[in-house]
């Protein structure tokens, strides 16, 4: 299928992805090696072209302490980042300014690579400047992600306490969260002043995450917080005196009593009350000019010109491929009886499920941490291009795995002092079959979202603004092209594993149809659990999480089978061209060595390396 592209950048945090998109036509020009040699008057102002781009990435950096936190900067590490309506305002000025600097620049003096950089931090900013009028198009809080559940897993996942001022910072922003957590509270009552509710099913995980932060000890008899049990986990491990960590415990308890309890105590009493002016309407299409809206989200997520029925209609197709597929596998393991009744025998049967018991979750976690491990072994096989930064495995926290998603990857930090996450999310054990671990394993581990994610922050002579921004279509459109190729690799060996890959690939074709069904055909959330469970093997939870993932993050989940598509098509029009030379590690080089790009420059790309190659 062809799919036509355009440009879009995606921003860096999940609370964007509600944002307008942009368009930008491409140059025509392929990715030049950052070494390539140039004329003095084009490296001049390249240089000067490049130290403006690192500039206006640190300008944003600056002007967000989680944000630095997050890359390893500890300039802030005592601040959370302003919310709200003079925040919004702040921002935009200062895209703006950044804007004008930018179109200083003398583009007809720069180098392809710079140039390319150029059109991308000048389409990122464009976007900036536009999407301000959607700024309201959100969820502050929700069951994916947000301002309540935020704090306890940025401080637990993202702070790190390397000394006794690590500490202090962590407890000043303990002390902090009343005013972050008023901020989030009239962020919500702005937006619901203008009908933008979320649906009332969102709530009670809402309500849930945040008791949930205050519940255990030092604010009831119960076992440890998680946040007072992190803080003294971490201040445990210092090199101080006993006196002077048993003052940090009594300054951070303190804050977890004083502030924090009282802050959380103060939102649950609002969103109880915005729950009674929540309905059960799903989609963006009951919001003012959300049916514009819906389509710009389209656009931005899947970097193309499909309209919403397009993308309906090829998701439909996509599930009866699949569905062909899987009878085959069905004759391959001699079942007899029909696709819904496999579907039922792989949704019931024990054999397919670890225990729900903490042995069973560790097994689970064992295995997975195996099945990237052999990957990581294999890796030369196909790739020759490696990233530097580890991996580990881990169980989604007791205290978010109730609303958070099926699984997920954290980023490393650039220095090395975090390594990249796989989160699997164990509450459900039946969402989490056996015969599914493997393409799960390599989407969001090796060789998917950590190979992409970790390669693009090592690489050198791109700007950071590259190296840590991304197009969703392509990071997740890779996610998904990495569960595939290592079938080819004569990996998914048990049938039941490749009929696993299929069930994934199946689940993404399916987000396709529900996604639109839901914000543009005006399906109910119920309609759309059904759809899942009538064409997937997938449990019935994992239809619930997914149709609410659906409603709270328009068209996001639409991007992972258009790019896994276009990276197929791309890698077969190569190997057309190129025959006995194509290599598939230069063809994986040239789909990661620039960082995340639109999917029609990466087809620029790909076609400047077959001219070299042939």
């Amino acid at each position: 299928m062809q799919i036509k592209t355009t440009t879009t950048l995606i921003a860096l945090t999940l609370s964007a992805l509600l944002a307008s998109p942009v368009t930008l036509a491409a140059n025509g020009a392929g990715l030049s090696s950052p070494n390539q040699p140039v004329a003095q008057s084009l490296n001049s102002e390249s240089e000067k072209a490049n130290a403006l781009f690192e500039r206006i990435f640190m300008d944003n950096v600056m002007a967000s302490p989680t944000t630095q936190t997050q890359l390893g900067i500890k300039t802030d590490y005592d601040k959370w980042d302003e919310r709200g309506e003079q925040a919004d305002e702040r921002k935009l000025t200062r895209s703006q300014k950044h804007l004008a600097e930018l179109n200083s620049i003398n583009i007809d003096k720069l180098d392809q690579q710079t140039r390319l950089s150029y059109d991308l931090l000048k389409a990122r900013l464009t976007q900036a400047i536009d999407q301000h009028q959607w700024r309201h198009y959100s969820y502050p809080v929700n069951q994916m992600y947000g301002g309540h559940s935020f704090i306890a897993s940025f401080l637990i996942n993202q702070h790190q306490i390397s000394n006794e001022a690590d500490a202090q910072a962590y407890i000043a922003r303990l002390q902090a969260v009343p005013s972050n957590l008023h901020q989030l509270t009239q962020s919500l009552e702005v937006r619901a002043e203008k009908g933008i509710i979320a649906p009332k099913f969102v709530f009670p995980y809402v309500l849930s995450d945040s008791k949930n932060i205050i519940t255990g000890a030092p604010f009831d008899n119960g076992e440890d917080s998680a946040i007072w049990a992190d803080f003294k986990r971490k201040v445990a491990l210092l090199d101080i005196s006993q006196s002077q960590q048993e003052a940090l415990l009594k300054q951070a308890k303190s804050a977890l009593i004083k502030q924090v309890k009282p802050a959380y105590t103060s939102l649950i009493s609002y969103v109880t009350d915005l729950e009674k002016r929540a309905d059960t309407r799903d989609g963006v299409w009951r919001f003012d000019n959300g049916e514009q809206f819906y389509n710009m989200a389209l656009a931005r997520t899947t970097t193309t010109d499909m309209s919403a029925d397009e993308i309906h209609q090829l998701g439909l197709s996509e599930v009866d491929r699949i569905h062909d597929e899987m009878r085959a596998i069905m004759k391959q393991v001699n079942f007899e009886g029909s696709l819904a009744e496999f579907f039922t025998f792989m949704r019931e049967d024990k054999q397919f499920y670890y225990p729900a018991t903490d042995e069973g979750r560790q097994a689970y976690l064992t295995e997975a941490t195996a099945l990237i491990d052999n990957m990581t072994s294999r890796l030369d096989e196909v790739f020759n291009i490696k990233p530097k930064a580890p991996m580990v495995v881990k169980r989604v926290e007791a205290f978010r795995e109730k609303s958070a998603g099926k699984a997920f990857y954290n980023q490393p930090t650039p220095d090395g002092s975090r390594p990249g996450t796989y989160y699997a999310n164990l509450y459900d054990m039946e969402a989490m079959p056996k015969y599914q671990m493997e393409a799960l394993a390599y989407h969001e581990g090796t060789p998917g979202h950590h190979m992409q994610i970790a390669i693009a922050q090592e690489l050198q002579g791109v700007p950071k603004f590259r190296r840590f921004g991304g197009y969703q279509a392509y990071v997740e459109g890779w996610g998904l092209y990495s569960e595939y190729f290592p079938k080819e690799m004569g990996l998914y060996a048990d049938p039941y594993s490749d009929f696993g890959r299929l069930a994934m690939e199946l689940w993404r074709s399916c987000r396709l149809v529900v996604d639109t069904g839901i914000h543009a055909k005006k399906w109910t959330r119920e309609q759309g659990i059904e759809y899942y469970v009538q064409n997937t093997p997938n449990a019935k939870s994992d239809a619930v999480k997914m149709v609410e993932r659906h409603i709270v993050m328009p068209g996001q989940a639409t991007a992972y089978k258009v790019g896994m598509i276009k990276i197929l098509a791309l890698r077969e029009k190569a190997q057309q061209a190129l025959g006995d030379k194509f290599d598939i590690r230069d063809f994986h080089t040239i789909v990661l060595k620039n960082g995340p790009v639109p999917l029609d420059v990466l087809e620029s790309e790909i076609d400047l390396w077959i001219k070299k190659s042939s």
